[in-house]
């Protein structure tokens, strides 16, 4: 069977080539009505684009690397679920790059990246999308990125976050509505703002109405299940037991409700138990888990195509959006 081409494409739709690049590229400057056209044909003649040829003639390599160091293999999951929405409307491939070094070494690691890989951007997960080193590095080589979930300001890169304060406000208020006082609060890791971002929401709510914050109710996590364990153990001890425990996110938070169960303390009878993220678990375990949902998938699939279309366009306008948490109830919190 005769392989086909750009050009059989392009003289099969009764278009020029460059428009059939267009369509491909998904670039502006093409009437609907054509890109329609050209598409049906991708699919009618069953077009698969040479990557390395295509690559070739633009001078890029179409793949879009992704950093992370999170210990949330559902986080990661959610991430990499939004790029590759992104990737596949432009006909991008992503890498995934898992990374845990910091300072010269991680910039070591990236330049490296960057040289093997020859990627045409990155998108920045927490807490590489906070570290000004990284962020100045990039710029310094000319190379586009996207922040996801960052807190850093800066009008000159792509941003997309959530209100993670807000969130934690929210989700703190509304255990203080069902009558919870004693509220205690397990912290995320340290090198990401949203640890500090989620910690603040709780405290200002607890201000806003009128209750003491208590240094003893607070425990350090690292957002794995493994430091919400322990930091379960820490609170379940004290004496009194607090009425409600407030988790950075949702595995923290179920580390939680199995020692409260091993224990034969009830939920949320005895204790109520809430998390942050809406992670999967959050749904699967019971009771079900109240929480903040975070639109990972959301966030990560706007930063990444954004990204996309300022490689394609570096004249285009920086992008920078924060978008809504809401908070979702479940069985895991009641009325103390």
């Amino acid at each position: 069977m005769k392989k086909v081409t750009i050009n059989s494409v392009a003289e099969y739709a009764g278009v020029s080539k460059k428009t059939v690049s267009r369509v491909l590229n998904n670039e502006p400057n093409v009437s609907p009505a054509t890109r329609e056209k050209v598409l049906k044909v991708f699919k009618e003649l069953d077009y698969k684009p040479n990557p390395i040829a295509r690559g070739l003639a633009r001078n890029k390599s179409f793949i879009i690397g992704c950093l992370y160091d999170n210990p949330s293999k559902s986080y990661i999951t959610r991430v990499q679920s939004g790029a590759l929405e992104a990737c596949h409307k432009f006909n991008y491939n992503l890498l995934i790059h898992p990374c845990e070094l910091r300072g010269d070494e991680l910039i070591e690691n990236v330049d490296q990246l960057l040289t093997t890989s020859r990627l045409d951007g990155l998108v920045l997960t927490p807490p590489f999308s906070d570290s000004q080193v990284l962020i100045d590095f990039l710029k310094a080589q000319n190379v586009p990125f996207a922040r996801v979930a960052s807190a850093l300001q800066d009008d000159t890169s792509i941003s997309v976050r959530s209100n993670d304060e807000q969130g934690a406000y929210e989700l703190t208020e509304h255990l203080i509505s069902l009558g919870h006082k004693e509220i205690a609060f397990i912290k995320g890791h340290p090198d990401h703002s949203a640890t500090e971002k989620r910690f603040s929401g709780y405290q200002n709510a607890l201000l806003k109405h009128g209750i003491e914050y208590k240094e003893k109710l607070v425990a350090e996590g690292n957002f794995s299940y493994h430091s919400g364990a322990d930091s379960a153990k820490e609170i379940l001890d004290l004496e009194p037991m607090p009425t409600a425990v407030f988790a950075s996110n949702d595995y923290m938070a179920a580390a939680v409700l199995k020692l409260a169960t091993q224990r034969r303390i009830r939920v949320p009878e005895d204790i109520s138990i809430a998390g942050f993220d809406n992670a999967p678990i959050a749904r699967h375990i019971w009771p079900g888990l109240t929480t903040i949902a975070q639109p990972v998938e959301e966030m990560t699939r706007q930063a990444v195509e954004q990204l996309i279309l300022q490689i394609s366009d570096p004249s285009t306008e920086v992008y920078q959006k924060v978008l809504e948490a809401k908070l979702i109830t479940r069985e895991s919190t009641a009325a103390k």
